[in-house]
């Protein structure tokens, strides 16, 4: 399996500004799906502008609630679009700042090469052990598993093996630990320089799900933020849609 991959290198040479009079920060809630390409955008930020980012990952409905409850962020990069349209509503959000910056993949992995099957007939196994998903009521991606269960009709026969993670990352970290032999994750979480990393997966077929649509938002806080308005500059530029590619999403 392999993903064609831009050289981070490349973004490098990205202009966004003609020269920052002073450094700024921004505090992002970033979906936990996202944890690494983030990592390799905050980079590109510091080099091209001086401004920082102070990430934090976890599950987007737990940040939501977060949110209105008065987190200090400046941007918010949800796993869905729900939740940021809604914060819109709410007037917790910079209105005209939302736009989808990736469309994610759902996939079931295993550690075990010789565990998942290109079918996703492991499911049906009656040996398999735990399947972890994470919470469909806080992560979009436990709500895309759920709605794949179901349009296979194994709910009733997986719920009892069911694990629940409260984020996609602590689902993925379930099945690399081996508290679960299978488990419903986000592709880019199992990708490394656009191959799988370790392992066994099925790219579960999109119309399985509804689509994943991650949307980001320049909350009130960040409405002045210049390190904010320089990251979501940089999510739309060309270069960066080809980073964020090449973790596995779609735009």
């Amino acid at each position: 399996m392999h993903f064609p991959v831009r050289p981070l290198t490349a973004l490098l040479f990205i202009a966004l500004t003609h020269g920052a009079v002073s450094a700024a920060e921004a505090q992002v809630a970033v979906a936990a799906n996202f944890a690494e390409p983030i990592k390799a955008i905050a980079a590109v930020l510091q080099k091209t502008t001086g401004h920082t980012l102070k990430i934090s990952t976890g599950a987007s409905g737990a940040f939501y609630t977060q949110i209105r409850n008065g987190a200090p962020f400046d941007v918010f990069l949800s796993a869905d679009n729900e939740r940021p349209e809604l914060l819109e509503k709410d007037g917790l959000a910079q209105p005209g700042t939302r736009f989808t910056y990736a469309t994610g993949k759902l996939v079931l992995w295993s550690v075990d090469a010789k565990r998942v099957d290109a079918k996703g007939e492991v499911l049906k196994s009656s040996k398999l052990g735990k399947v972890a998903y994470a919470n469909p009521k806080t992560a979009p991606y436990g709500a895309a598993a759920v709605q794949v269960m179901a349009r296979l009709g194994l709910t009733p026969s997986l719920t009892p093996k069911l694990v629940q993670g409260e984020s996609i990352g602590q689902t993925y970290s379930f099945v690399k630990t081996g508290n679960a032999d299978v488990g419903f994750v986000a592709l880019p979480q199992v990708l490394e320089g656009g191959r799988l990393k370790e392992g066994s997966v099925w790219m579960i077929p999109q119309t399985h799900y509804e689509p994943i649509r991650q949307d980001a938002v320049i909350l009130k806080k960040g409405a002045a933020n210049e390190a904010a308005q320089a990251l979501v500059k940089l999510l739309q530029s060309h270069n960066t849609k080809d980073l964020i590619r090449s973790y596995g999403y779609e735009l």
